[in-house]
């Protein structure tokens, strides 16, 4: 698997990295959440992991092995409210905030790992002049529409999607790239103060390979800048080596991982 570049962690960037989880959040809500003792369950009827699963945010009271059957309990209760809302039990744990024993415990319990991910990060530039592609920012509902379209989203997913999107607080983005006036390629940015968060960025399978998706990344990463973002990041899938070829590219770097454990 191509590794993206990274650096050893500094303080720096464990600052940095708690900020980008909160605007994480913040950019991609769920319809529906919770606290409990550090961690925030996350209800979205089931669409994306992301906004369905359970976030230790920050440390629970219960740290050490001799709490282990809190702990246990403590999921249990998770269960039965996910259960409730006939979702499957998913926990999302990051690389910044490692918790051995929620993670061994898991473990024992039957949950799986998925979806390895890494967050990747870039400080912004000032955005040149010259135009490279036919790049346009839509409202939210035109952008929707072509993005379903390119994507082959069905219903009921598109409708979910688009509660999410409404949902978002912060200033966004919706970038649509056309070639010959036909959308080929999309992306979205959210901006949380000086942070910007790219999302759902695809190109269409038969306009791959030309350098599209670097294009519709600087014109969202240009679009950051002008909205007052000065660090973008991201989220892929760690076994995704054309995205990770890309995102190098153009001079992202990894600061963190991310997985889930999802229950049987």
């Amino acid at each position: 698997m191509h590794e993206l570049r990274s650096i050893d962690t500094t303080e720096e960037d464990t600052a940095l990295a708690r900020r980008i989880e909160e605007a994480s959040l913040n950019a991609w809500p769920a319809m529906q959440q919770t606290f409990l003792d550090g961690w925030i369950l996350r209800f979205a009827r089931g669409f994306t992991k992301r906004s369905n699963s359970i976030v230790p945010l920050y440390d629970p009271l219960q740290t050490s092995a001799r709490n282990r059957p809190q702990l246990a309990e403590k999921i249990r209760h998770c269960e039965n409210l996910y259960a409730r809302e006939q979702l499957q039990t998913v926990f999302r744990l990051t690389s910044i905030r490692a918790d051995d024993l929620l993670d061994e415990v898991l473990d024992d319990r039957g949950y799986t790992v998925q979806d390895e991910s890494l967050v990747l990060t870039r400080e912004l530039t000032h955005p040149s002049a010259m135009a490279t592609a036919d790049v346009r920012f839509l409202p939210l509902q035109a952008w929707l529409e072509n993005y379903c379209r390119l994507t082959s989203m069905p219903e009921p997913a598109r409708s979910l999607h688009g509660v999410i999107l409404n949902g978002i607080s912060g200033e966004c983005g919706f970038g649509m790239l056309y070639v010959n006036d036909i959308p080929v390629a999309c992306g979205l940015a959210v901006v949380d103060r000086d942070l910007s968060g790219l999302f759902d960025v695809f190109t269409d399978p038969d306009h791959r390979d030309a350098g599209l998706g670097s294009h519709m990344v600087q014109a969202l990463l240009d679009w950051s800048w002008d909205n007052g973002a000065r660090t973008a990041y991201l989220q892929m899938v760690a076994s995704n080596e054309p995205a990770a070829h890309l995102y190098e590219r153009l001079d992202f770097r990894q600061i963190y991982r991310y997985w889930y454990r999802v229950a049987p």
